[in-house]
């Protein structure tokens, strides 16, 4: 699986051909989430109320991106990395 950002200490992965809808793992500490592209809503699993608010305001801005990683994951490519927040 892997790591294709880093930003406050929220570690943010991708998995080779994984199911739909299109997603990603967030973890920060000992919690993890998988969390949809398209909505930044959690799909399962958690985050604290301020790692979820700095995956969404991340994924606002960068969900073509992520989009792209999606599709190259779902084909076994290798996934450039995405910036982090500053």
């Amino acid at each position: 699986m892997p790591r294709i950002s880093v930003f406050y200490g929220i570690a943010i992965y991708m998995y080779y051909r994984d199911h739909a809808p299109p997603h990603f793992h967030a973890i920060y500490g000992d919690d993890e989430a998988v969390v949809a592209i398209e909505t930044a809503e959690v799909l399962d699993g958690r985050l604290p109320r301020r790692a979820r608010a700095l995956v969404r305001e991340w994924v606002a801005a960068h969900r073509d991106e992520l989009t792209r990683n999606w599709e190259l994951a779902r084909t076994g490519q290798p996934l450039p990395t995405i910036e982090g927040l500053d």
